[in-house]
């Protein structure tokens, strides 16, 4: 992440609502998970061109951005939001949490 432009940078936070609630600001929030025994992340935003700059900076195609709407912790409202699946190479090494 050391060599993202500022505007895509991403935060990792111990709780799931205050990432959600970053996201849901336009933010960028990695979500790190397993799924079926590998380990993979989510990095999610409601602010689609700010996700697709960092994957045009690391190399993602735009084709692999995937569309969800989630809701919004705050309000129970559901909002257009977009997020990439970080795997192998992809997937950041640092951890940069937010308390």
């Amino acid at each position: 992440m050391d060599s993202l432009p500022p505007t895509v940078a991403y935060i990792e936070f111990a709780k799931r609502r205050d990432g959600m609630i970053h996201a849901m600001d336009g933010g960028l929030w990695l979500h790190r998970h397993v799924w079926k025994g590998h380990r993979m992340a989510h990095l999610v935003s409601t602010d689609r061109e700010r996700l697709l700059e960092y994957g045009r900076a690391v190399g993602l195609p735009e084709h692999r951005l995937q569309f969800k709407p989630l809701k919004d912790p705050r309000t129970g409202i559901r909002r257009d939001a977009w997020h990439w699946d970080l795997v192998g190479e992809w997937l950041p090494a640092t951890v940069t949490e937010n308390p």
